[in-house]
């Protein structure tokens, strides 16, 4: 699939926080002091979606797999959670233009060890995704990828860019009256019984295209 455009996301978070403590001009205190404690002040920010804007937005900077039971002898698997991933549209259908599409791509880098294990790679990543709101229909979620421990067509892992899900149309899609589409997806990671243990990261790229139908 050729990719004309886009928007790509890692997943990042920002927080800021501020305290400001005033006393009173010119008084002095002698006191014995027992001890003091600092309080974290956060805010999250969420980013402005200006009018007349195509955006992602993912609801957390990370996903953490545990393991369960696999089935297989000779095979490990630990599952997980997408944070949720939402696409908004504020555009007008006039400013879109005919036979436009929008899709959301996932691509997983390799697992690195902490303490210099073999990698893991990221074809033994594997996702099925899961569309929330369908826009009535206009919206498709991407077919399930398996891991390079499976079988069939789709098993090879988040190796390249595999589709989350995407929009028929797009100016149908806003002309329905909706403006935000959610989805997320189960992540599962199968490896061979004798992989080496602890702890391992990767980084799931989520990228927003949008192109021309066809």
């Amino acid at each position: 699939m050729k990719l004309s455009q886009g928007f790509s996301a890692r997943l990042a978070v920002a927080a800021a926080g501020g305290l400001l403590l005033a006393g009173t001009a010119g008084a002095a205190f002698a006191a014995d002091e027992f001890g003091d404690s600092d309080v974290d002040v956060n805010v999250d920010i969420a980013p402005v979606v200006a009018p007349g804007s195509l955006s992602m937005t993912v609801a957390g900077t990370s996903a953490t797999l545990t393991e369960v039971a696999s089935g297989d002898a000779t095979l490990r698997q630990f599952d997980g959670t997408l944070p949720t991933v939402t696409v908004t549209d504020t555009r007008a259908v006039d400013d879109i233009g005919a036979d436009r599409w929008w899709y959301v791509l996932g691509q997983a880098t390799d697992f690195v060890g902490d303490a210099g294990q073999p990698a893991i790679g990221a074809g033994h990543l594997g996702w099925t995704p899961d569309v929330i709101d369908d826009g009535d229909g206009l919206v498709l979620e991407g077919d399930q990828v398996d891991t390079v421990e499976d079988s069939g067509p789709n098993a090879v892992g988040l190796v390249d860019q595999e589709l989350l899900y995407g929009a028929y149309d797009s100016a149908a899609l806003v002309d329905a009256g909706g403006t935000s589409w959610t989805a997320n997806a189960s992540l599962f990671l199968k490896t061979g019984a004798d992989v080496a243990p602890g702890s391992y990261s990767s980084t799931l790229t989520l990228s927003l295209f949008e192109d021309a139908i066809g």
